[in-house]
């Protein structure tokens, strides 16, 4: 039995859950979103992460605003709970070594740099496999560390319109647009942690780590789903539709006496039901709406019967009803108002977490929700380099004359 197994075992033994990555020391090398987001699962799960930034200005993310808190990056709190800041000066060798050996004793290295930088600081995979073969090492990158675009910077912003994404978002007759937040970026931090989890798996049966190699990209075309598909399969070229759906209807916003609603009528059934609470019974039986391929081929026609119905009536009248009748919809709220929604809170996704300098902070909590072995209850983003010391006292051995040495010299911060 090994030494986190047997905790483990004590930890059950005292009534205490074992967080799912316990043990497992993760070296975060990477800056602003992807990766960051994959490390910081991987810290929701239990993993220790020891996140490497630059002294002075540390992750590019920290000088985001607005907004902020007191001047600190609300971006930067996002993606960075439960981590452990290091500053160490990646330019210096001495930092390079320092880092080469936390790699040592690390199961996971998670990083972003540009194509040949961290061969440059003897940081690479080949480099480091060599003196811990165990270690799992993924790689995030725009376009892949292979191809004819490796060396590009790859930003969310740029990928998705090269995925394809902004062509299918947007108004039917108006520019492509892209989605409110970053999404190829996060979609690549959680393609990150489901490989390094599988990674883990591996190496529990080869005793071997390995180079992952993500990028955005990938991620952003793997995510054009049935979209995507209609064309690899059928030949079928895409238009946008604005908040409506290509191939289901009606799904889509629709306007009521006094605002707008989101409606997901996903099956002939439901939209049976439908008819039913509008008090258009009849409808249903058309064959023109009967099926979901003729609703979708005539909804030029249905729309406009739909929607005179719900322009009768209240948001508030209809959402009641349209629930009642197991059909799916949902007010179209605010961020705020879908932050302090009770749902939301009766599932307890967002906490107060204490902070040094804050009193508390209210964050989000990771929402893997896992019965036996719940996620840790988060702790605040760290200060720049608020445990440089913690670390490397206890992952290297280093002596206060160490630290003083490497401070003096601007190695560490």
């Amino acid at each position: 039995m090994s030494r986190d197994q047997g905790q483990d075992e004590k930890n059950r033994a005292a009534g205490q859950s074992v967080l799912p990555l316990d043990g497992v020391k993760v070296l975060d090398l990477s800056r602003v979103l992807a990766g960051p987001w994959c490390t910081q699962t991987l810290a929701d799960l239990g993993a220790e992460v020891w996140k490497i930034e630059a002294p002075g200005h540390g992750d590019d993310t920290r000088t985001w605003t607005p907004p902020d808190l007191d001047g600190e990056s609300t971006y930067f709190m996002c993606t960075n709970r439960s981590k452990q800041s290091v500053a160490i000066n990646l330019k210096d060798p001495r930092g390079q070594e320092l880092v080469r050996r936390m790699a040592r004793q690390a199961d996971v290295l998670v990083e972003n740099y540009r194509l040949g930088a961290l061969e440059r600081f003897g940081l690479d995979y080949d480099a480091l496999a060599q003196v811990n073969p165990r270690l799992i090492y993924c790689s995030i990158s725009g376009y892949g560390r292979t191809g004819p675009r490796a060396a590009e910077p790859g930003y969310d912003f740029a990928i998705q319109a090269e995925s394809g994404l902004m062509s299918i978002t947007g108004e039917e007759r108006g520019e492509p647009m892209k989605l409110g937040v970053a999404i190829t970026d996060l979609v690549t931090g959680m393609n990150a942690v489901q490989a390094v989890l599988a990674a883990l798996l591996v190496r529990q049966r080869t005793g071997q780590g390995q180079l992952i190699d993500l990028a955005l990209l990938d991620g952003a075309v793997n995510v054009l789903a049935n979209i995507g598909m209609g064309y690899l399969a059928a030949g079928h070229v895409p238009e946008r539709f604005g908040n409506a759906h290509p191939t289901v209807v009606p799904y889509q916003i629709v306007r009521t006496a006094d605002g707008y609603f989101a409606l997901a009528v996903g099956n002939d059934g439901q939209f049976a039901a439908l008819c039913r609470v509008l008090g258009i019974p009849d409808l249903a039986a058309d064959e023109r709406y009967r099926a979901n391929r003729s609703r979708v081929l005539n909804r030029d026609t249905l729309l406009p019967q739909l929607e005179s119905v719900l322009a009768t009536q209240s948001n508030a009248h209809w959402l009641e009803k349209i629930r009642a009748a197991g059909i799916p919809a949902g007010s179209v709220r605010t961020v705020p108002q879908a932050l302090d929604a009770p749902e939301i809170a009766a599932r307890g996704l967002v906490v107060d977490t204490p902070d040094a300098r804050h009193g508390t902070l209210r964050l989000m909590r990771s929402p893997l929700n896992l019965r036996d072995t719940p996620p840790r209850s988060p702790t605040a983003p760290p200060r720049l380099g608020e445990h440089t010391d913690h670390v490397l006292q206890g992952v290297l051995g280093a002596s206060a004359d160490d630290l003083a040495t490497w401070r003096q010299a601007g190695v560490i911060a």
